[in-house]
């Protein structure tokens, strides 16, 4: 069995699998989430109403979070699609599959294929690499720009190429048009402190400075910036580049922060269930100075550590910008692997975690004193109860299994990485999008379905408005209109005078809809 085990995990179809669990299975089903997908996908859904394919708008006012290349993208496969999820996850999702296979084309030029379709299994089945790749936000096709760019920059270290330089200056702008200035930053920072490390920076300003890179990044990034302008004026340049890019980092943003050592705690959730792993990877940092290839991807890893440590404003994601080289370095030093007990041991209690979860959120339903996340997490209690709780079981008795059957650690290691691959996709990630947004979609398609223009009351759920299609105020609502409210607020509601009568016309929990007459 053992045999036919390790030439599985060794084919190519292992791979393949993993792609299809990890980063494509069911990424077209569960509703969006508020606030992050349902504000890029409204976004989306006025431009295309609008017409208006310059400048960003949400609920009908100025967005300046992002630059506009999520927008053209999800906006285009809605085209081909409709307006759904499949559609406006579908970019997320087909970049995710793209930094995987570079991810694969890089190692296994730099090592063997062997290596890289470890690396490959090790990226696709890490934990926050499968959820952001079914996310219909920017981040997976950011992480495909600054993977691709990083890259190149080190081949072009090794064997410099007039073609690859002008590709590089491609990620790049492209990049910069995602996200704006980190898509540049990290980029250029590493490869000038690893240029400088060998005492070749005149080599290093020489690419930089590339007169026909700087023509392909400005012909990418200028005429997006210049037709904003002419739309919108400085608009955009004060509400993105200094507000949400110094100010954010100055300053916490939306209730983000956390201490300096916020991101060396959550590099190994990022990567779960390979923390561990990740972890026994520090042991070799004594070898960065001798290998080339291994300076590169440490000083990749931490520039983006202590860049965002220091970060006003801290979200987990930030860190998987400077997660992909690590993963390499593992799968390329994954024989080393040893003590199985210590990194077996933290996993049986993650997956009994995982198991837990109808009787962890009824706990936290009993500690809390807000009725909005008592609702959710009794919701979520009876949501996981069942058949969900027990494919979570089985699928932990599956991990345990696998951690006793005598294998190579990280091929066992690997394996539980398809365990919980498959509880996540198959199981917490769709009910729990269900718990938080099922109601919300609900409500909002059946104020659709009656042709009922919606208000805002105290809520701010913009997936509501993509679903409705329709721009959704907060503003006091008029005969005819009906109004969302969220079911903790909906007997302070009721109770408010007014001169129109209120009904509860629609409920599903959290979100209510009151018909005003």
């Amino acid at each position: 069995m053992t045999n036919q085990l390790e030439r599985l995990l060794d084919h190519r179809a292992s791979l393949i699998l993993a792609l299809l669990i990890a980063l494509v299975w069911g990424f077209w089903s569960p509703p969006l989430y508020d606030l992050d997908e349902g504000a890029f996908t409204e976004a989306t859904r006025e431009m295309m109403a609008s017409g208006n394919y310059i400048s960003i708008y949400l609920n009908g006012e100025p967005r300046h979070d992002k630059p506009i290349l999520i927008y053209w993208l999800q906006a285009a496969s809605a085209q081909l699609f409709g307006l759904n999820e499949f559609a406006l996850r579908l970019p997320s999702v087909i970049a995710a599959l793209a930094w995987v296979l570079a991810i694969f084309h890089f190692t296994r030029h730099q090592f063997d294929v062997s290596t890289a379709q470890v690396a490959a299994l090790l990226v696709s089945l890490s934990l926050f690499v499968s959820l952001i790749a079914k996310a219909a936000v920017a981040d997976a096709l950011l992480n495909l720009f600054i993977v691709l760019a990083m890259l190149d920059m080190y081949r072009q270290s090794t064997q410099p190429s007039a073609n690859r330089l002008r590709r590089l200056f491609i990620w790049l702008g492209l990049g910069f048009l995602t996200k704006g200035p980190v898509a540049l930053f990290f980029p250029l920072v590493v490869s000038f402190l690893f240029y400088i490390s060998y005492g070749r920076w005149r080599e290093w300003l020489r690419q930089v400075f590339d007169p026909m890179g700087i023509a392909l990044f400005f012909a990418i990034v200028l005429p997006w910036h210049i037709a904003v302008y002419l739309d919108t004026g400085w608009a955009f340049f004060d509400g993105f580049y200094l507000h949400h890019n110094l100010d954010r980092y100055n300053d916490p943003m939306e209730g983000h922060s956390g201490g300096w050592f916020y991101f060396i705690l959550i590099a190994p959730l990022l990567v779960m269930p390979f923390a561990t792993w990740l972890i026994s990877q520090f042991q070799q940092l004594g070898q960065v100075l001798n290998k080339p290839l291994d300076r590169y991807l440490w000083l990749w890893f931490f520039v983006v550590l202590l860049t965002f440590s220091f970060s006003g404003t801290k979200l987990p994601h930030y860190m998987l910008y400077g997660m992909s080289g690590l993963l390499i370095l593992m799968a390329a030093d994954r024989h080393r692997l040893s003590a199985q007990w210590l990194h077996l041991t933290p996993l049986i209690l993650w997956f009994g975690l995982l198991a837990a979860l109808p009787q962890l959120f009824g706990l936290l339903a009993q500690q809390t004193d807000k009725t909005y996340d008592q609702l959710m997490f009794q919701a979520g209690a009876n949501a996981f109860s069942g058949w969900p709780q027990t494919g979570l079981i089985i699928g932990a008795l599956i991990a345990g299994l696998i951690a006793l059957i005598r294998l190579t650690l990280w091929r066992r290691l690997i394996l539980i990485g398809f365990i919980q691959a498959a509880m996540v996709s198959l199981i917490i990630v769709p009910t729990t999008l269900n718990v938080l947004q099922q109601g919300p979609k609900q409500a909002a398609l059946y104020a659709k379905a009656h042709n009922k223009a919606l208000v805002f009351n105290r809520a701010y759920q913009p997936s509501v408005s993509l679903y409705r299609e329709q721009i959704i105020k907060h503003q006091p609502p008029k005969p005819g209109q009906w109004v969302y409210v969220r079911e903790d607020h909906l007997v302070e509601y009721l109770a408010q005078p007014s001169p129109y009568r209120k009904s509860v016309v629609f409920r599903h929990t959290p979100a209510v809809l009151v018909a005003i007459e």
